[in-house]
């Protein structure tokens, strides 16, 4: 197999990301800052497909008019030199100390019209730039001190907010998604939405929730000691897996944002396989970008900003790789079978069956044998460790 990525397998890469010039809370940055330009020359240059990136990555916050718009000229020449594609937009209300107590959910309501007006110009932006999906991180939506926040006009807000954006969507004619970010925490103690399933809950309260979906990051789902592939395909179940965020998490603590692949291996493993495979009884696929949102080491130079993002598509493409052979082998679909993996898709009621059906049928309940259908071994270990021996390449 060849590692060398092309536009074809549609990686992304956020401007944040690979412009990180990797100051954190406790130090400065180890690194000069990255022209817009050149990245777009380099990631094109790599075989990426797109670069993605918040309002004020590319144009600072106090930017004049003028300089707003010679940035943008020059971002967009390059965008035409190279073919690289802005598939994803997404707009900062988290950095700027207005910011401090939110963007949609703050306590004063001149900086909720604030932050409302500033993500309509940007969705404007990402119309004009031909995004598909905009992205929505409630960073600062949340609180420490739980007393601090009506949590039901937090809410409402949050609503309101989101509403208003998709709703201008629509009156625009434009052909972009919403896509909400979930994250349980960092930089607030507590962030509102904090996990997918907590996503599709508030869209099921929107009235355009029918353009908004999600963007589930892997390290976000994982910080709360969740299964990310599990948020994934629940997401995809619920035909709301708008964008995806991958990236490197090592447990539950701080937010890495390590390379893709370079934190729990077998879940990237598990997570490459949905994705390009599907789910083993058929059902909605992914067919969006696959976004790298991570950070580059503070101690590499651009040396190693460069070197980790060919990584990311690297180990991504070794993964299909091996996820490809996993579902191919012959002994791998034998383990599903043993393992009634297959079976599952079959419905527990007949077509047809009424629970009065159900409650009829002796051998639903009355000659059931519990004790003799408990001794079936599943064999999901057997199964595991299949996937285990592609994992590692040995098979």
């Amino acid at each position: 197999m060849t590692l060398q990525p092309t536009p074809a397998d549609r990686f992304t890469f956020g401007l944040w990301t690979i412009g990180w010039t990797g100051n954190d809370p406790f130090g400065q940055p180890t690194r000069a800052a990255l022209d817009p330009v050149q990245a777009v020359h380099k990631l094109s240059e790599l075989g990426a497909y797109g670069i993605t990136f918040h309002d004020n990555d590319l144009v600072p916050f106090d930017a004049t008019a003028s300089e707003k718009d010679l940035i943008l000229k020059n971002f967009k020449a390059a965008l035409t030199e190279t073919g690289l594609k802005v598939p994803m937009v997404t707009t900062n209300l988290f950095s700027h100390p207005v910011f401090k107590d939110g963007g949609f959910t703050s306590n004063d309501r001149s900086v909720r019209r604030f932050a409302l007006a500033k993500v309509l110009r940007n969705i404007d932006l990402a119309a004009e730039l031909g995004a598909e999906t905009f992205v929505m991180w409630g960073g600062r939506e949340g609180s420490e001190y739980d007393g601090s926040k009506d949590l039901h006009a937090a809410l409402d807000r949050y609503r309101e907010g989101v509403d208003t954006a998709a709703a201008y969507i629509k009156e625009k004619g434009y052909g972009l998604r919403i896509a909400l970010e979930p994250k349980p925490n960092e930089p607030r103690g507590d962030i509102l939405l904090p996990t997918v399933g907590h996503g599709l809950a508030f869209i099921a309260q929107l009235e355009h929730g029918d353009i908004v979906g999600l963007n589930p990051e892997t390290g976000h789902e994982q910080m709360a000691g969740l299964n990310f592939t599990h948020g994934i395909a629940q997401a995809l179940w619920a035909g709301k897996l708008f964008h995806i965020d991958l990236n490197g998490q090592r447990g539950i603590k701080y937010d890495q944002d390590l390379v893709f692949g370079h934190g729990d291996l077998t879940s990237a493993f598990f997570t490459v396989d949905l994705l390009e495979n599907g789910f083993p009884g058929g059902g909605p696929r992914y067919d969006g970008p696959r976004h790298f949102d991570y950070k580059p080491s503070r101690t590499d130079g651009y040396d190693g900003v460069w070197e980790s993002a060919i990584a990311n598509m690297a180990t991504y493409l070794l993964l299909k790789e091996r996820a490809l052979a996993f579902r191919a082998d012959p002994e791998v679909q034998e383990a599903l079978a043993t393992s009634g993996v297959a079976e599952l898709a079959q419905p527990t009621l007949a077509p047809g069956e009424t629970t009065g059906d159900l409650l009829a049928d002796p051998s639903a309940f009355e000659d059931f044998d519990a004790d003799a259908t408990a001794q079936r071994s599943f064999a999901f270990i057997r199964l595991n460790q299949l996937a285990i021996e592609h994992l590692l390449g040995a098979r």
